[in-house]
């Protein structure tokens, strides 16, 4: 059997290399590979970085392996108009046909490159192989010796700006003895200079006005002057560069000449940076556009600047235009809870602008309805849903003491947030209210990103359990149900949270801590709180949660090119209950399985330990833990058109870290915890549309840590379908 399908792949790869040149013209050739090498290998060279100065490469290759693409337009017919022919070649790609002018430029583009970096006798040749109607072409680097800088000197023409660039400290600049002469370095400087000159008052400068006289010394030494020239107009002439002064800062709305700003004028004043009888600062100019881009109420801003005639004074108009406040939306949706459909629907209503000051007010209204079957002892087999939720979130700091420039440095929002949750299930009833004051905040200089949830209030209250469910479940000591009883009491969770996120793009990191009960302990300490039955502190005549729980997640991203990149990540979560809690409430535990974690399992079904499921019924509250590890690692490729595809291996589990009867082989042990990992594998495709992305998974079990022997233990090597397999739909990337 697998040499059968092992022929089938080696006949489908033969058919795909046959067909590359079908659309080929005669006497042309397929660019079928471009590679770049370094002679001999420089440190400072890296090929595959300087690969990107190449004009012409090849096709695409599906992980950098098989030219799918080129195939999938080569399956077309000639005849165009037919749709199945316009198909095939619009997801597909034409082969890309050797071009001898674009070498010969890329030849110069890799020269000139090498010499910006500090390598000024560097050469390149081209090699080139043809065979079968293709060529490879190899390009050689031939590098050289680096030049370095000696010495650095500065003439500054313009005597003011000379002064102010007096006051640099050294380790400001750019350019010191020892550095590489690169045109990278040289450039760090000019860009530094002018941003420093722009924020001094400099309107007109640019970099232009600098140059740089260089002379080498010795085989491999330069030595450096940069010159910075005085200002000269159309005609030549040259006068001191003028330090510009702003006079006036007026508003205008940009939707009429007579037409109002919907804000208040302490709302402008404080997200305007540039500021009168101050020099004209580009930073100052740049956060102002950033403030105003942030409220919500501000549909576009456009700041224009009017310069005095024969003076140093420039007057600054801000154009601003202001969405509508209200809006009034309505979705629908479809659900489907394991097999059970019903469907949902959300009536929401928004005002960006409630206090003129691009305060956003958002009350939502939503109702759920979800047909229940196969439960059997239960009156009412239908659940019903309904939710009554406003969020109210200012675009600053609302805080006292809290230093202005500190508030102007940051973007912020605070944001104060009611729910109401009533929920009718066959088994029971659920009433869930909640308030929250959070406050979110980044410096726009940085990747970095704060959150602080000062108040986080949830009231749990179990109107209505049925008999059915008390009896099974509840009142039975003999069943496994300790946790699930504890999730179905009445329950009051205080909480405070801090977050951090931290993402360039390649290292993107994310931490929150949290901890509930501590302050509404130590008033039962202090005061005497009232104990129920299970010698628990009530606070309003419910029992209050007390825990402390802790997430960290680390994702690193290698991009190898546009179309291939390597993705690592690693989770660590950490929670646990004590005082008044002995267990963690169900919203709070962790779990396992699923299209974010170990896509071997399906959600919820992993853990914890290698404990085994024996009920699925109440599995949802028994395959859950107080502690979770991942560990991830994704091949991603793009395919075609719109279609991606990932290789994927995952690796985790969940624990508890008390030792619960009801999940025997859950509880972490430090002896044991590398043997309960579960390990998978598999395969996903991707649609990538640019606003979201479907996710399509599809895993199978390599290590399953239940099973301590046998078959079951090692499924990688003995796999099953029907057993090992799970497949996953989501939107957007796991990680």
């Amino acid at each position: 059997m697998r040499l059968k399908y092992s022929l089938y792949f080696f006949v489908a790869l033969t058919f795909c290399a046959c067909s590359e040149t079908k659309y080929v013209p005669e006497g042309k050739y397929l660019l079928n590979n471009v590679k770049v090498k370094s002679e001999p290998p420089t440190k400072g060279v890296n090929p595959a970085e300087m690969k990107a100065y190449v004009r012409q490469v090849g096709n695409a290759r599906w992980f950098s392996a098989v030219k799918i693409p080129l195939a999938t337009y080569s399956l077309s017919g000639r005849d165009s108009t037919k749709w199945l022919n316009r198909l095939l070649r619009s997801i597909g790609e034409a082969p890309v046909i050797y071009d001898s002018v674009s070498t010969r430029r890329s030849m110069e583009d890799l020269q000139m490159q090498l010499v910006n970096m500090g390598y000024l006798r560097a050469s390149v040749d081209a090699m080139t192989k043809s065979k079968n109607q293709k060529v490879n072409v190899t390009y050689l680097l031939h590098p050289g010796k680096p030049y370095f800088i000696r010495n650095v000197d500065y003439f500054i023409q313009d005597s003011v700006i000379a002064r102010l660039l007096e006051l640099d400290k050294e380790e400001n600049r750019k350019l010191k003895k020892g550095m590489l002469f690169s045109v990278e370095n040289l450039d760090g400087e000019r860009k530094r200079i002018t941003q420093q000159l722009t924020n001094l008052g400099y309107y007109r400068f640019n970099k232009e006005f600098i140059t740089f006289q260089a002379d080498s010394v010795g085989e491999q030494d330069i030595d450096i002057v940069l010159v910075l020239r005085k200002y000269h107009d159309s005609e030549g002439k040259e006068y001191p560069h003028r330090r510009y002064v702003v006079r006036n800062v007026n508003f205008k709305s940009g939707d009429r000449e007579d037409s109002v700003i919907h804000l208040r004028h302490g709302v402008l004043k404080r997200n305007t940076y540039v500021q009168e009888n101050e020099y004209y600062s580009a930073d100052d100019l740049q956060n102002t556009y950033n403030h105003f881009g942030r409220l919500g109420a501000v549909r576009y801003t456009n700041i224009s600047w009017n310069e005095l005639p024969d003076s140093n004074l420039l007057d600054c108009q801000i154009q601003i235009s202001t969405n509508k406040p209200s809006t009034l939306s309505f979705q629908p949706e479809g659900t489907n809870t394991a097999g059970d459909l019903g469907f949902a629907a959300s009536l929401t209503y928004q005002n960006r602008n409630l206090f003129r000051g691009s305060e956003n007010l958002a009350i939502e209204l939503r109702g759920a309805y979800e047909a229940i079957k196969g439960l059997e002892g239960y009156s009412n087999h239908n659940f019903l849903e309904y939710s009554l939720g406003t969020k109210l979130t200012f675009p600053r700091f609302i805080a006292p003491f809290l230093p202005s420039g500190f508030q102007r440095r940051v973007n912020a929002t605070s944001e104060v947030s009611l729910l109401y949750d009533l929920q009718n299930r066959p088994e029971f009833h659920r009433r869930v209210f909640s308030v929250g004051w959070r406050y979110k905040w980044n410096d726009s200089r940085h990747h970095d990103v704060y959150r602080i949830d000062l108040l986080d209030l949830n009231y749990i209250s179990m109107p209505w359990i049925s008999d059915t469910f008390k009896k099974e479940y509840l009142d039975d000591t003999q069943s496994r149900n300790a946790i699930l009883r504890y999730n179905y009491e009445n329950l009051f969770i205080m909480k405070f949270g801090v977050g951090y996120s931290y993402n360039n793009g390649i290292i993107a990191i994310k931490a929150n801590a949290e901890t509930a009960g501590n302050l509404l302990g130590l008033m039962a300490n202090t005061f005497g709180f009232h104990r129920n039955a299970d010698g628990k502190f009530t606070f309003l005549d419910v029992a209050y949660a007390q825990y402390v729980k802790f997430d960290l997640d680390v994702t690193r991203t290698i991009n190898f090119n546009y179309y291939n990149q390597l993705v690592f990540h690693a989770g660590l979560g950490v929670a646990y209950p004590y005082g008044n809690s002995t267990i963690l409430p169900f919203e709070k535990r962790y779990f396992s399985g699923g299209a974010n974690s170990v896509r071997g399992w399906s959600v919820r079904s992993l853990g914890p330990g290698k404990y085994i499921s024996r009920d699925g019924r109440i599995d949802f509250i028994n395959q859950t833990g107080d502690m979770k590890l991942d560990f991830n690692i994704e091949y991603r490729a793009h395919l075609f058109w719109k279609l991606g595809m990932a290789l994927f291996a995952d690796a985790g589990n969940i624990w508890t870290l008390r030792n619960y009867d009801d999940q025997p082989g859950g509880q972490f042990k430090l002896s044991q915890f590398l043997k309960q990992m579960a390990v998978s594998y598999g395969l996903g495709f991707r649609f990538n549309f640019d606003y979201f992305v479907l996710r399509f998974d599809m895993g199978m079990k390599a290590v399953n840590p239940a099973y301590e022997e046998g078959d079951e233990r090692f499924p990688i090597v003995h796999p099953r379908l029907s057993r090992d397999f799970a497949f996953h739909f989501a939107v957007g990337l796991p990680f």
